[in-house]
């Protein structure tokens, strides 16, 4: 192998829980729920799948399942799925549905997992070129600029920015030609067995790893240092 592509959300890094993620908001705007009625709503908003990075949706109503389809392949389209599944929910304020949005594209919404330092300083140290390819619809680079790990990826290919989102071949193939890399010398790590698993196409190997909390996976990543057999 000579380079590796990484998923972002749930390979590399984890969103922070959906009651962290309200709370934070509902503070910033100086709103104070009696309790339990936060816990409730954040049991509500998981469900709706409002969470970007998050579990997915039980159901995505009518209205929004047109967009859901195409979420990836633009800003707008991404802001208006979830914050579409968001409305789902009743909020004490209608202009916290888009605070929520916004509060899920800051460094502070996410945390590598353990490993994912060592894991990509590991691979830099072997002379392996790295790369990020995620189906999103902002600008991820602050959050790996914020917690240090941006030195160690040379490129990063966002559906967003392109178009189009995995499974298309189209995203591996700029990645893959953004470092240099032969996509049957290179390695796809990623958690989601269907748009992660579209690299095969190109020839790539597929590893994949489990999307838990990042305090539930501390060395999900360790085995791509050996290049997992």
């Amino acid at each position: 192998m000579t380079a590796v592509l990484f998923d972002f959300s749930g390979t590399l890094f984890r969103v922070e829980s959906t009651e962290s993620w309200l709370r934070t908001v509902l503070d910033a705007a100086g709103i104070a729920l009696p309790e339990p009625e936060p816990a409730e709503k954040a049991r509500a908003l998981e469900a709706a799948g409002a969470l970007p990075g998050g579990a997915a949706p039980v159901r995505v109503p009518e209205e929004v399942a047109g967009v859901w389809r195409v979420r990836d392949e633009s800003a707008a389209s991404h802001r208006a799925a979830f914050t579409g599944l968001s409305r789902q929910v009743p909020l004490p304020d209608a202009g916290l549905h888009d605070a929520l949005y916004d509060r899920h594209m800051t460094p502070a919404a996410w945390s590598p997992y353990p490993d994912a330092l060592d894991v990509l300083s590991g691979l830099r140290e072997r002379g392996l070129r790295v790369g990020v390819v995620s189906n999103i619809g902002w600008d991820l680079r602050p959050v790996f600029r914020e917690h240090g790990l941006d030195r160690y990826v040379d490129a990063y290919v966002l559906s967003y920015e392109h178009g189009a989102q995995k499974p298309d071949p189209r995203l591996f193939t700029v990645a893959c030609a953004a470092l240099g890399a032969d996509p049957r010398r290179t390695l796809m790590v990623g958690d989601d067995r269907r748009a992660d698993g579209g690299t095969a196409a190109l020839g790539c190997a597929v590893h994949f790893v489990d999307h838990l909390p990042a305090a539930e996976r501390p060395d999900g990543l360790r085995p791509v240092l050996g290049l997992v057999g």
